[in-house]
């Protein structure tokens, strides 16, 4: 049970709603807890929050250009880990034509993001057919493989030690943002019953890698161990598409991130932005609010579109804001706070918020922007 030391008190030049009416020449940010859920403050400066000329230390806000990890890995457990910690770990895969062994993750959920690409998935469960956009959940212990028909590249999202669930909802009810319904789940069809084809007789094995603990185990089978010829349950891999996404909107109110949240782990959430309308409202604020994100490690990955509030960022490329300092829209956003030069935003973007501190990976030289943190300056 929480109990807050809550007491909503006002000092000075404010706004009484919180993103709207900011005072002439001020800029806002929010201070608060538990990731916008807790209390919060919002102070109003004069010059903006992320004004800084020279930063040293670890809490620097980092990105990676993963567009140039190009080698093409033969098992999702070899592929480039970008970000983990004990909850959770981020993977980037160049996925090959046909994978020789199938995967089976012994350490939690996985979340497969597909960026480009089109292929598909079989499993335990059967068959789907896959494509650039795409969350596919494979629950823990699911033996999976894919293949490319176009090349597959995917973000790797493990939720280590833990499950993937929906987020609740509240008043808006279970059908908003994505209705349950819209989650697809593999079908037993001609296509998994031809993968089966070449059983009888043919002296082919077959592969199962097995991550646990992050050591891969390999299982032989002298036969295709996708054998299912029927299921039943309510636990399955499950997909849905970012254009099924219908993200929630408000006129007068600049919404957190939060109320896009996707997936719910373990001490993460995986939230997913996708276009929407500007705000109409003239004084509502209509780019990201500067705000400390003192409770959580804040993850961009850039799926497709334009990115209106950052600045030399195109898709493939992830951000990486640790917990500890204040962050907010890029100088040339920040011009349109008010005055949007277009009438909608038009990005796809998956979001990684983690209660923990993230590690970096062990990643080849030149996949880091060393120049990110430069980029709030005002020039």
């Amino acid at each position: 049970m929480k109990n807050y030391i809550s007491f909503p008190r006002v000092e000075g030049l404010s706004s009484r709603q919180a993103h709207t009416n900011l005072p002439e020449g001020t800029y806002e940010r929010e201070m608060g807890k538990e990731g916008f859920f807790g209390p919060a403050a919002h102070i109003y400066h004069k010059n903006p929050p992320t004004g800084w000329i020279d930063w040293e230390g670890p809490l620097r806000p980092r990105a990676f250009d993963l567009t140039l990890l190009n080698q093409i890995e033969a098992s999702p457990w070899d592929a480039k880990c970008v970000l983990h910690n004990a909850s959770v770990q981020v993977r980037f895969w160049r996925v090959p034509e046909t994978m020789e062994k199938l995967a089976r993750n012994g350490d939690g959920d996985e979340l497969i993001f597909l960026h480009q690409g089109k292929g598909d998935l079989f499993c335990d469960f059967g068959h789907l057919a896959v494509e650039a956009g795409d969350y596919i959940m494979i629950p823990r212990g699911t033996m999976w493989r894919l293949e490319s028909s176009e090349p597959l590249t995917a973000l790797l999202i493990e939720a280590t030690n833990g499950s993937y669930m929906l987020p609740d909802k509240g008043m808006l009810g279970p059908h908003a943002i994505f209705d349950p319904a819209m989650l697809d789940i593999p079908s037993l069809n001609e296509a998994f019953k031809d993968q089966q084809a070449d059983e009888n007789g043919s002296g082919k094995t077959w592969q199962v890698a097995i991550k646990r603990r992050n050591a891969v185990s390999t299982v032989t089978f002298p036969f295709n161990p996708l054998d299912a010829v029927g299921w039943k349950g309510d636990l399955a891999p499950v997909r849905i598409n970012v254009r099924d996404i219908r993200p929630l909107l408000s006129d007068r109110y600049h919404l957190p991130p939060s109320a896009h949240t996707t997936f719910v782990g373990n001490r993460f959430v995986v939230c997913t932005f996708a276009p929407r309308p500007f705000e109409s409202d003239p004084d509502a604020l209509k780019v990201p609010f500067y705000h400390n994100n003192d409770d959580y490690d804040e993850v961009l990955f850039y799926h497709a579109g334009d990115f209106f509030s950052r600045d030399n960022i195109h898709p493939g490329m992830m951000t990486f804001h640790p917990c500890g300092f204040t962050h907010g829209p890029h100088p040339k956003a920040l011009a349109g706070a008010f005055t949007p030069k277009k009438s909608a935003t038009d990005e796809y973007a998956v979001m990684i918020d983690t209660r923990d501190a993230l590690e970096v990976g062990d990643l080849p030289s030149g996949i880091e922007q060393p120049d990110y943190v430069k980029s709030w300056r005002v020039t």
